[in-house]
Order: structure tokens, then C-alpha cells, then sequence
């Protein structure tokens, strides 16, 4: 087993505002950093077009952690080529892997074998990634290596506790007493102790760390997560060999229990990673919310843990449609049509967060522009997010003229007939609320203008040119660095 690579080391309210004025013509602007590239989006003609999204995220960080610790080659078909995903191949070159960019989304990953990582020269340096992040503290928790862990500014302020609790469990060591934010160092361990662990929030991050660090272990460990999240990385340990059963709670909230018996290798595979949901949320919204449109998404995952968006979009009354539901990589997939709809309020219940966790920003644009009042509860996992993501969003709706109410874990929108546009919305280095405040820029009646368009790369390199090649108006506005 492993040494392939190296030597072997196994609810306080705030009042409802009133509605502010959106600024009149140009937007009032703060100092903005010299690397930083606003941008303004606004009202378009119909949008059209039969289009294809990157890879899903989701899939990405993971189909490169499991191929550096297979045997032998993995190649990957679709894989999201972000500075997110891009982080963790150099995360898990660093630590020993083999990883080839073969060109148009193709990767070759030459692994170690489950336990086989080695000791990185340096610092990695995960940039932006959250995901990445906490996947590799479990990858890192089953291997005898020392690593220290750094990322940007964003990255640096957001929570590692609740994935540190359950490692150090197992045996991984926090060298810095107390540090639950990065830059941290930490120590893994050859033999990682079995644990059972009840996920005490939903997070399929916390839950994939606890899995990683069993790979390497002696006898079983268990994840109980009395709230389903999304299940990439058991379908992915499925199909490459891992000891793993998945069984139902029976509680009646569809909570399950994730059985994995280490050590056990992993043979390589051949993985086809399908357009991302959460990346094709914004060009459905775009085209719910632009008169006359239609645009069609080929080969977008329609797994059960990441389509809570699409359910609540149906259930205000957009006509969205699924065509050629096929399965690619082990999951499902579909080609999906959104045209132009006439949406209503509704209410979007706590437990359908965790399916739809990042797709709350373009949510709440839509329902800007709903007929009636629009409430989302169970928004809490939005405070630890790239920003502030629940706040933020409130303040960009404001912004451009539309009244909301925010909650200690939720956020309620008073849908408008037309709304006034108009603002600057700052986004605080976070990709979804930039991409959702363009769109919403496509549809209101003034141009709406993000403060840095940036660190969109992190998750969707190709929005830009994607929403245009559909017939969105990007820079109309003659903002510098569009």
C-alpha cells in the first residue's frame, strides 16, 4: 500500500428598509485597487443561444484528490480549469502527485497510492478555495507529513474549525494552539484513529475531510449527517474501489450514515465531470428574467443534492425543462431550457439550504423581480461563506432599490414589477455575488455595476464571454476595466 511516491506514511431582526434610491446616473465610486476590474451589466434584448458550462466545481477539487491518491493513471474529461480547482492540482502536485494538463479541460493524475503523499518543499498556497481547503486537511490528517496551509485575504478570514474538530479526533495536530483560520500548519498522522462523528451542521466539506482521513485508517469510521448534502464524494470513493457503505437513517429528514473501512487502495479511473449547477444558475436566471429568451444548458448535473434551485424556480412559476437526462462520470445529467417567465413569491424551506447553498445570491435577484414577497430561512452557512454572503446580498439589493428584511439565518425580498437598478454593489472578493448582480443588471432599468469582477476565475472563468455569446450587455456603460 501507498510509497509510490515517496516513503510510505499512512433571530435578531434589522428593520425592513425602505426602499432607497438607486444612484442617478453614474455610480458613486470608492478607491478602488489597481487590480480590481469593475464592470456594469444592463437592460438586454432576448437572449438566445444553445450553450455548454465548465466542469462542476464540486467534482473538480475531488476527481484531483482521489486520482493523487489512487494507483496508476486517472484521467479526467471536463474539468473546471478555475483558480479554485487550479489550486488544488498544484496542492496536490506539491505533495507529491503527477499532474498533467493535456488541453481543453483534460487532466492526467498519476497517484500515490493511499498513503503515499509526501512532505511539500514549502507553503501550498490554496488561494481563494474554501473547498480545496478543507478536502486537503483530511487528506493531510492520514498521511506523516507536516504542511503548512495559506490562502488570500478572503480565504484566510473564513472558519476551519468545524473540519478541525473532527481530525484532530483522528490524530491530525494544529501546531499553532487555538488557530481555526489559515495560514495554519498542521501535522497528519500514519495511522489516523477510526471515529464516529454526527455532523452537527450540514456540510459535505466537513463530511469528505472525515472520509479523506479514513482512507488511511485502521478499522471503521462513520459519518452520521442527519441532514443530506451533496454526495459527490461518495460516488466518486464508489468508483474507485473504496470500502464504503451508505445507508438511511430512517428518521424521516432523509438522514443517512457513511460507513468507510480503512486502509483500502483506490484503483485509477477515467472520470467525465458534468457542467456545474451552480455556474449554470446564473444563465438560467438570465434568461427567466430577460423578455423573450430561451437558452439551453447542455450536459448540467441534475444530481438530487444540488438541484434545490431548480425545485424552488419551478415552484415560482418558471418554465424550466430537462431534456436528454442521461448519467456521465457516475451522476446524472441533463440538458436544460429556461425561457422567459413571470415568477411569484414563495417561501423556500431550512431544509433545502443545503442543496442550494450557493445559489441564494442569483435566488434573491429573481426574486427582486417576483410578484409578492420571497423569504429564504436557513441562511446561517451564508455568513462563513467567500463573504458575508447573506448580508452582502441584502446591502447589493438595496442598493438598487429593492426592499429587504434580514434575519439572524434568513432573508426576505419584496418582489418588484420594475426594478430601479442603478447601484454599485460591492462584493467583497466573492464570485457568486458579482455574477448574480450582473444578471440582475440584464433585467432592471438601470445598469447595475459590480466593483471587481475579478475573482469570478475562481469559479467561472468563461461567464463573461458566455453571457455575452447569449446576448447579455456587458461594460454598455464605459466603466473602466470592463
Amino acid at each position: 500500500m501507498g510509497g509510490r511516491c515517496g516513503l510510505y506514511a499512512a433571530n435578531l431582526i434589522i428593520a425592513e428598509n425602505e426602499a432607497p434610491k438607486p444612484h442617478d446616473g453614474a455610480p458613486v465610486w470608492p478607491v478602488t485597487p489597481a487590480d480590481h476590474h469593475p464592470l456594469s451589466s444592463s437592460k438586454s434584448d432576448a437572449l438566445s443561444g444553445r450553450i455548454r458550462v465548465p466542469g462542476d466545481k464540486s467534482i473538480s477539487h475531488r476527481a484531483l484528490i482521489f486520482g493523487a491518491l489512487a494507483l496508476g493513471h486517472t484521467d479526467i474529461e471536463g474539468l473546471l480549469e478555475s483558480s479554485d480547482v487550479i489550486a488544488t492540482a498544484d496542492a496536490v502536485r506539491a505533495l507529491g502527485a503527477k499532474i498533467e494538463p493535456l488541453g481543453e479541460g483534460r487532466w492526467k493524475v498519476t497517484g500515490c497510492g493511499v498513503g503515499g503523499l509526501v512532505a511539500p518543499d514549502g507553503a501550498i498556497d490554496f488561494g481563494n478555495s474554501g473547498t480545496g481547503t478543507r478536502l486537503m486537511m483530511g487528506v493531510i490528517a492520514g498521511h506523516d507529513i507536516e504542511v503548512r496551509m495559506e490562502g488570500d485575504h478572503s480565504l484566510s478570514k473564513r472558519p476551519m474549525g468545524r473540519v478541525l474538530t473532527p481530525l484532530q479526533q483522528m490524530g491530525l495536530e494544529v501546531i499553532e494552539p487555538d488557530q481555526a483560520t489559515l495560514p495554519i500548519t498542521v501535522r497528519g498522522t500514519a495511522d489516523p484513529l477510526p471515529i464516529t462523528y454526527t455532523l452537527p451542521v450540514a456540510s459535505a466539506q466537513v463530511k469528505s475531510a472525515i472520509l479523506l482521513a479514513a482512507l488511511m485508517g485502521q478499522g471503521r469510521t462513520t459519518v452520521i449527517e442527519p441532514v443530506p448534502t451533496r454526495d459527490h464524494t461518495e460516488r466518486l470513493l464508489q468508483a474507485f474501489g473504496a470500502n464504503i457503505k451508505i445507508s438511511d437513517l430512517n428518521d424521516g429528514q432523509g438522514g443517512r450514515q457513511i460507513e468507510m473501512t480503512g486502509p483500502h487502495e483506490l484503483d485509477g479511473q477515467s472520470i467525465t465531470v458534468p457542467g456545474d449547477p451552480s455556474s449554470a444558475a446564473f444563465l438560467i436566471a438570465a434568461a427567466i428574467l430577460v423578455p423573450n429568451s430561451e437558452i439551453t444548458i447542455e450536459g448540467v448535473l441534475i444530481n438530487p443534492a444540488r438541484v434545490g434551485l431548480f425545485e424552488t424556480l419551478k415552484e415560482m412559476g418558471a418554465d424550466i425543462t430537462l431534456h436528454n437526462q442521461r448519467e456521465a462520470g457516475g451522476e446524472p445529467v441533463a440538458d436544460i431550457c429556461a425561457r422567459s417567465s413571470k415568477l411569484s413569491g414563495v417561501t423556500v424551506p431550512a431544509e433545502r439550504a443545503p442543496s442550494m447553498i450557493d445559489e441564494y445570491p442569483i435566488l434573491a435577484v429573481l426574486a427582486a423581480f417576483a410578484s409578492g414577497t420571497t423569504t429564504m430561512l436557513g441562511l446561517g452557512e451564508l455568513k462563513v461563506k467567500e463573504s458575508d454572503r447573506l448580508s452582502a446580498t441584502a446591502d447589493g439589493l438595496k442598493a438598487n432599490g429593492v426592499r429587504v428584511a434580514v434575519g439572524e439565518d434568513s432573508l426576505t425580498v419584496h418582489g418588484m414589477d420594475t426594478v430601479p437598478g442603478g447601484g454599485l454593489v460591492a462584493t467583497h472578493l466573492d464570485h457568486r455575488l458579482a455574477m448574480a448582480f450582473l444578471v440582475m443588471g440584464l433585467a432592471s432599468e438601470r445598469a447595475v455595476t459590480v466593483d471587481d469582477i475579478t475573482m469570478i476565475n475562481t469559479s467561472f472563468p468563461e461567464f463573461r464571454g458566455l453571457l455575452t455569446e447569449v446576448g447579455g450587455k456587458l461594460g454598455e456603460t464605459g466603466v473602466a476595466g470592463s
